[in-house]
């Protein structure tokens, strides 16, 4: 390597390193105004998230960004180093996507949405989808000038997509969530038709919401989860929020009636965690530090919440820890019964409870109605009705209010349009995942059931973690699991599992 690529490489490191101080120093903030802030600090706190939003904005727009990338890339291949190479070439993307945008309509949208989210919290627990909808009127605005800005050939939907799910597009998620649909209704019906009822009222006895975070604490540090480089914490709506790869929070949401929440929401949430602290060190504060997507992010929360977290071979071996943190609640409920009890399936009002047989339909009504929103086919004005309408449609079922209703997510809040698919789309990568997993650990059940999760952890550094954003979402799945993605893995495991728990 010449001297010259080398100060040039070390230069555009150093401006990586200034992007992402600021990306931390705003995380923190999002992480403090979900969790800690005072109510009167909401605007002020907005305010500075929309100028800092802005400085970061401009450094990724600035003629320094658009130097470096473009000089790095001008070398030949074997005379650059291979990630930063990498590098170069993601905030390229990056640039050329951003620089479309208005710095001043950038810095209007920022602090609209910071301040959108904290309204969000309140509306919901008023029940007042008014006092949300100027605010999600302004941010659909937004979106829509935002995606003619960035162009699509189809449909401005797709360039949405682009933020959340590269690649990805309107007609590719059509194709298959019909195919996923087809195959869904029929087991879902099959289900509700069934004789077979597991007992759920053995799911509301009462569990002391500390009890709860020792369970949660618990289970995190068995799926290898780094205490030293993380914490856990209480907020409205769970998420987890990786700093850099040595901090990585999760926050949970907990129910003293229904310790499903915290539970399962807490191992959702690990998982994403586990995807940012096993990030590779070296390039710590650089965009290859990132998810792929968030549909293979999402594939790394589902796989745990659901395939690991709600099996018979995980709570083989935790079931005892549970039992002792709860009291006497699971005195004297069998294994098998709340094996039963924790996998019930049927309609559900919120998504974030969802079972894991109708969870996929609230991912599709939420991706038909943000469709017509962004198209102009519906107005903002409309979704509650839209919601109620659609909840029926799809699992039959209608909202008592808002707050369960449309109300119940925080995504539209901060002008997340675009990113609901990826949760569906996670789903099917983590049962293709599985797939390969098995194939590759064949005692995956025996390791459940000893409580070794090391295994598993490891495939998915191995396959996922290690690339950070230095793959494509395709290249992932396929390298994984030797195709492209196929929603018939996951309609393979619901059926087999769902026949077998409902004597179908």
């Amino acid at each position: 390597m010449s001297h010259t690529i080398n100060k040039i490489e070390q230069q555009f490191l150093e401006h990586m390193y200034t992007m992402n101080a600021y990306e931390q120093a705003l995380g923190l903030m999002e992480w403090d105004a979900r969790t800690k802030i005072p109510e009167k600090g909401t605007d002020d706190r907005a305010e500075a998230v929309g100028r800092l939003s802005t400085e970061l904005f401009q450094l990724t727009t600035s003629d320094k960004t658009a130097y470096y990338v473009d000089t790095i890339l001008a070398y030949k291949e074997d005379e650059v180093t291979p990630w930063i190479r990498k590098a170069a070439e993601e905030l390229k993307k990056q640039y050329e996507r951003s620089v479309r945008i208005p710095s001043e309509e950038y810095q209007e949208y920022s602090t609209l949405a910071a301040k959108s989210e904290a309204v969000w919290e309140q509306a919901k627990e008023a029940d007042d989808f008014e006092m949300l909808r100027p605010y999600l009127e302004k941010l659909v605005e937004f979106s829509r000038r935002f995606a003619e800005y960035w162009g699509y050939d189809k449909h401005p939907y797709d360039a949405l997509l682009e933020d959340y799910e590269p690649g990805m597009t309107t007609e590719m998620l059509d194709d298959v969530f019909n195919r996923l649909h087809k195959r869904l209704q029929p087991l879902v019906d099959e289900v509700a038709a069934s004789s077979v009822k597991p007992d759920t009222s053995i799911l509301f006895e009462p569990f002391p919401k500390q009890k709860q975070t020792a369970v949660s604490s618990n289970i995190l540090r068995r799926m290898t989860y780094d205490f030293a480089a993380g914490r856990l914490d209480e907020t409205a709506h769970p998420f987890a929020l990786g700093l850099n790869p040595s901090d990585v929070r999760v926050t949970t949401n907990y129910d003293e009636n229904d310790f499903r929440t915290a539970l399962f929401g807490t191992i959702h949430e690990g998982g994403h965690a586990l995807y940012e602290q096993n990030l590779p060190q070296e390039w710590k504060a650089t965009v290859l530090s990132d998810g792929a997507s968030m549909g293979i992010h999402e594939s790394q929360s589902l796989f745990w919440e659901n395939v690991v977290g709600r099996s018979k071979a995980f709570w083989e071996y935790h079931y005892d820890m549970l039992r002792e943190e709860a009291g006497s609640a699971f005195d004297d409920v069998t294994l098998d019964e709340f094996y039963r009890a924790i996998n019930t399936a049927g309609p559900s009002l919120i998504r974030i409870e969802a079972d894991e047989l109708t969870y996929t339909l609230h991912i599709m009504l939420r991706y038909e109605i943000e469709k017509q929103l962004i198209n102009g086919d519906i107005e903002v004005k409309d979704l509650p009705r839209i919601w109620n309408e659609k909840m029926q449609e799809y699992l039959g079922i209608t909202p008592p209010d808002d707050s369960k209703g449309v109300l119940q997510d925080v995504h539209w809040s901060f002008g997340a349009f675009g990113y609901f698919p990826s949760y569906a789309l996670g789903y099917m990568y983590a049962a293709q995942f599985y797939d390969a997993l098995r194939r590759d650990i064949p005692d995956f059940d025996t390791k459940l059931q000893e409580g070794n999760l090391e295994p598993i952890k490891q495939w998915m550094t191995n396959h996922v973690h290690q690339y950070g954003k230095s793959k494509t979402p395709v290249e992932i799945i396929k390298e994984a699991t030797g195709e492209s993605i196929n929603p018939d893995y996951l309609l393979d495991y619901l059926e087999t599992k769902y026949r077998k728990l409902y004597s179908l």
